[in-house]
């Protein structure tokens, strides 16, 4: 019983010491104390975060906004077209001046019909004056180059017709270059039906001459820079002695400058330059040259034929 006591009480004394040892830690592993007192006698309280609500921006465009840009957005899209109002109806001299461009012999005879129905309606009529002269000058123009059997007959009335017009046109409007330049164009196709001996003869040469130096001071460049080619054509085709040939000579040099010389709409005037220079065996070159030109910018067989005639005479 004293063994049993004895190897109870030395049990319990082993395991006071191993006890000791747990609660010191190993020496060889714990380097610094540690200070018991400073750790929490609980775990941590883990804490959740503090929830809180997202911020929400104020809208730029509440809805009450929105919806109503929408809508027109997409009424946009299917919109109906925008009908678009016919054109006012053009007046009988819109339509003339459009027949005029265009050219050809009907086109001016139509262009002629309705600028001289203009006049009928109002006699004072400036723009309808000037243009039914210059309808005129085109026809009877264009029926001579056409060869017509009746073309002298047509620029014989025409003409006298064209040169009425353009007084009337030059009363209304003394100070614009139109009445002028087509009563001048309007003596010469008239001049070309019944020579221009009779012409000279009816004292068509000084209202001529007036009416082409008019219109030249007025607007020298008007309808192509005409006046000038017209002044140097007026000045050759007088007879002796009234005829000018340094005067003629001036005028086409100074046209002969201008962009329109040389082009298919003022062809002739190669042909009026070229009789010119044929006079001179100093600008017979020059000549041969301009009418070689004729063919070549244009396919009006005319004036290409009276080139080639003037070609064979050199």
């Amino acid at each position: 019983m004293k063994k049993f006591a004895v190897s109870t009480m030395s049990f319990i004394l082993v395991l006071f010491f191993c006890s000791s040892n747990l609660w010191a830690g190993d020496s060889e592993i714990r380097t610094e104390p540690t200070d018991r007192s400073s750790l929490p006698l609980t775990e941590p309280e883990m804490t959740e975060p503090e929830m809180t609500e997202p911020e929400i921006s104020e809208p730029a465009e509440t809805m009450a906004e929105v919806v109503p840009a929408v809508v027109e957005d997409a009424v946009a899209e299917v919109e109906a077209p925008v009908v678009v109002p016919p054109p006012a109806p053009k007046d009988d001299l819109t339509i003339a001046a459009e027949l005029i461009e265009i050219e050809g012999l009907e086109n001016y005879k139509k262009a002629l019909d309705l600028c001289m129905e203009a006049v009928k309606k109002d006699p004072n009529n400036f723009k309808a004056n000037w243009m039914a002269a210059q309808a005129c000058r085109k026809y009877g123009m264009d029926a001579q180059e056409l060869g017509l059997a009746d073309w002298k007959d047509t620029c014989k009335l025409y003409g006298k017709k064209g040169m009425a017009y353009a007084e009337k046109a030059i009363e209304l409007e003394p100070k614009k270059a139109d009445g002028y330049y087509w009563y001048g164009m309007n003596v010469g196709i008239y001049a070309d039906s019944v020579s221009i001996l009779t012409a000279l003869k009816e004292g068509l040469k000084d209202k001529t001459q007036n009416s082409f130096e008019t219109a030249y001071k007025i607007d020298k460049y008007y309808e192509d820079a005409g006046p000038m080619a017209a002044l140097g054509r007026f000045w050759y085709v007088l007879p002796w002695p009234l005829n000018d040939e340094d005067k003629s000579m001036d005028y086409f040099r100074e046209y002969q400058k201008t962009e329109f010389f040389g082009t298919e709409d003022n062809v002739q005037v190669n042909v009026y330059f070229a009789e010119l220079l044929m006079e001179s065996s100093k600008t017979e070159k020059e000549a041969k040259a301009l009418l070689e030109e004729v063919p070549k910018i244009s396919q009006n067989k005319y004036w290409n034929k009276q080139a080639k005639q003037l070609l064979d005479d050199m």
